[in-house]
């Protein structure tokens, strides 16, 4: 096992790489909170995981949601070490004049303001066991953006460079953070990124620009996520590691 007897929070773990990464951090010896605003999903990851596994429902954009969150990780499991904020919004794959103020608010509160919420919360509680450490989900959009996904990409490249940020003003207090960078995966945001309906012939195109011919899986975030979690990674921080099949290149 590679993180025995660590906590851990994973945020939108009701589904897609959130669930994978829950379900391999248990399988690896952790307990994990579940947490997600669709109720219904972080209960049934919680369930298949058992007793290892605790759900709370929860909106990243809210303070009182956040506090409560990490509270309930020192209230079932006894400490906290690791967070991993992997909650996410997008608008759909379009013209950046499409997007709403409204929809341009929930991507920046879901995918920065999310990190500043949970830092405030968790910080404390981590420098109280000792240290921690911490991942902020972005996208390979932060590293090379393209057309189609402005503000999304904007958001994610603000997510990174808070990383970099945190990892050295933490670092002193033993709390590691880093960051993934994923690629298009089989989520349920997959027609939402690519702009176009599912269709064999369109997955086709977006597989050709991708080197490594597929698209990513939650089991690729939830093995890179573990490494830079366990004791292997103990001298790693402030990096933003590319979960991308190549296509950042």
């Amino acid at each position: 096992m590679r993180i025995p007897n660590k906590v851990a929070i994973i945020t939108g773990a009701g589904s897609g790489f959130g669930e994978g990464i829950a379900k391999r951090f248990a399988a690896e010896g952790a307990k994990v909170v579940v947490a997600d605003i669709n109720a219904d999903g972080a209960k049934r990851v919680a369930d298949e995981i058992g007793d290892a596994a605790v759900a709370i429902t929860t909106d990243v954009t809210s303070a009182a949601d956040v506090a409560a969150m990490i509270a309930v990780a020192e209230e079932s499991f006894g400490r906290l070490d690791i967070l991993i904020n992997n909650a996410g919004y997008t608008s759909r794959n379009g013209s950046m004049m499409d997007v709403d103020e409204e929809t341009y608010d929930r991507i920046f509160n879901v995918n920065t303001k999310a990190i500043y919420l949970a830092a405030r919360a968790v910080v404390p509680v981590m420098k109280k066991f000792g240290g921690g450490t911490i991942i902020n989900v972005a996208s390979i959009g932060a590293l090379r953006p393209r057309p189609g996904l402005v503000w999304y990409n904007g958001s994610k490249g603000a997510a990174l460079n808070m990383t970099k940020g945190m990892a050295v003003e933490l670092a002193p207090d033993k709390i590691r953070v880093n960051a993934l960078c994923p690629v298009l995966a089989e989520t349920g945001l997959l027609e939402e990124f690519m702009g176009v309906e599912d269709t064999p012939e369109n997955r086709t195109a977006f597989l050709a620009t991708i080197p490594l011919g597929r698209l990513g899986r939650p089991s690729d975030v939830a093995g890179a996520a573990l490494y830079l979690c366990s004791d292997d990674a103990e001298f790693i921080t402030g990096v933003s590691l590319e979960v991308d099949g190549g296509r950042g290149i």
